[in-house]
């Protein structure tokens, strides 16, 4: 039987919220090994002179423990 964890992270992007997500699992994935999803919960940008200056999405990796 298989056992899960998941690790909140945190992950911006200049681009797009989108980017910001797939920059938050490229970058955990780094770390963690067996990534199965992601649970974005929480969308926010900065804006700068009247517009979007960064895109930052909060979000939920769930990954397998290893035995």
């Amino acid at each position: 039987m298989a056992v899960a964890s998941v690790s909140k992270i945190t992950a911006a992007s200049p681009r797009s919220f989108d980017a910001a997500v797939q920059e938050g699992v490229a970058r955990a994935a780094k770390t963690l090994r067996a990534i199965t999803g992601v649970h974005v919960t929480e969308q926010k940008a900065s804006v700068r002179n009247g517009k979007v200056d960064e895109y930052r999405v909060t979000m939920e990796v769930t990954f397998i423990l290893e035995e």
